[in-house]
């Protein structure tokens, strides 16, 4: 039972998505602004801050909200009966709000109009592929450090979401509020409107995966034996 009131858990979800939108737009501008044409480079300047915030986020709002910053995560959550179906809902309002929010304050910061739809397409069985695998490993990183080492989230969650950037097709958004507020930015990080709801759609069903096979993993006893031997 989390012993903080509702406006406390919303508001933590509130700032840290808001955080996190910041700082996935705002290095992403960054980046391809130093690059120099680099798109990788523009990429690593997306990633390291990104999985850095994420790390720092969950440290900061994990003890308060549980610090979901996600849709997904939260609908994980919901399944597992974690979190009530009213409680849900306002985390994911709060969320998506929130990451407007982050995309706004990212702008301001520099210099661009406050939201221009993305003309960058991102779409294809490939990329939605990317989606799926994306919020699967990122639902597989929380669910099994919480079951096994649960002070091993914050890190779990920010190296998966680094790796992902890079093995990934789609660079790994794995979160519809941050598909959604990316949708409104036509800078590095953005994508076209038209192709959220394909990359939504199949981050909730890697969440609910995800989900359903650590039940699964969850019915036998957990034991400490990391070492892959019997």
């Amino acid at each position: 039972m989390n012993e903080h009131s509702t406006s406390r858990r919303l508001a933590a979800e509130f700032i840290g998505t808001a955080f996190l939108l910041a700082t996935v737009v705002g290095s992403g501008i960054m980046g391809e602004t130093l690059s120099g044409g680099n798109d990788a480079i523009a990429l690593l300047g997306n990633t390291i801050p990104t999985g850095a915030i994420l790390v720092v986020l969950i440290l900061v709002f994990g003890p308060i909200s549980g610090a979901h910053l996600n849709p997904a995560v939260t609908l994980s959550f919901l399944v597992r009966r974690e979190i009530s179906p009213g409680m849900a809902l306002a985390y994911v309002i709060v969320q998506v709000v929130a990451g407007l929010l982050g995309v706004f304050v990212a702008h301001l910061m520099f210099g661009e109009p406050s939201f221009t739809p993305s003309l960058h397409a991102r779409t294809g069985l490939g990329q939605w592929t990317g989606e799926f695998v994306a919020t699967f490993g990122l639902l597989a990183a929380i669910l099994g450090s919480l079951r096994f080492r649960p002070e091993a989230v914050p890190y779990a969650v920010g190296l998966f979401i680094t790796a992902g950037y890079w093995f990934t097709s789609s660079t790994s958004f794995a979160n519809p509020a941050v598909t959604i507020a990316r949708s409104l930015t036509d800078t590095f990080s953005g994508i076209r409107p038209e192709d959220a709801p394909m990359f939504i759609l199949a981050q909730l069903i890697g969440a609910l995966v995800a989900t359903a096979v650590f039940a699964w993993f969850a019915s036998a006893p957990a034991s400490g034996n990391t070492s892959g031997s019997e």
